[in-house]
């Protein structure tokens, strides 16, 4: 059994209109939610054993903010293909992950991590919001066999529902 994470990153921070999508940071509500969920993956006791993330600057604070949140030190692998992606190419990237890693961590973007999760699940999320993770259960033991449809939803948490 394989399990994977799908997060996306934090409020960004748009009060700088002249930097470009790519190198926006994180909006105060955006830091304040990584404690939130931080917190809420504590409790769950959900600890990863490898995280992939897009290197754009608000999906990198929000991997490093919440692992530091989390308490959890770990590597973080930064794929630049992960910004501007397709579902389809995400699933190509999980392929390559190691059979050893049951628990992994991809840190993201929208509308890509709520397309991969409908492609995945067999029930349709609508949006997944900043912040929001998607918990998957995979019935596989090589992520290589990794398929449309063949997952369960474990769990799917976003800031607003703790407030």
């Amino acid at each position: 059994m394989k399990h994977l994470y799908l997060i996306r990153h934090a409020k960004s921070d748009w009060s700088d209109p002249s930097l470009n999508d790519f190198d926006r940071g994180l909006s105060p509500r955006g830091k304040k939610d990584i404690v939130l969920m931080a917190n809420s993956l504590k409790e769950k006791k959900i600890e990863p054993d490898y995280i992939l993330c897009s290197l754009a600057k608000r999906a990198k604070r929000t991997a490093k903010g919440l692992l530091k949140e989390a308490e959890l030190d770990k590597k973080i692998v930064y794929k630049k293909d992960l910004y501007l992606s397709t579902p389809e190419h995400i699933i190509e990237v999980i392929k390559t992950i190691d059979t050893k890693h049951k628990n992994v961590f991809i840190f993201g973007h929208n509308p890509e991590l709520t397309e991969l999760s409908n492609l995945l699940l067999d029930e349709s999320i609508d949006n997944v919001p900043t912040l929001g993770i998607v918990g998957i259960c995979i019935a596989i033991k090589h992520w290589e066999k990794l398929s449309p449809k063949k997952a369960r939803l474990d769990f799917f948490i976003y800031p607003k529902l703790f407030k």
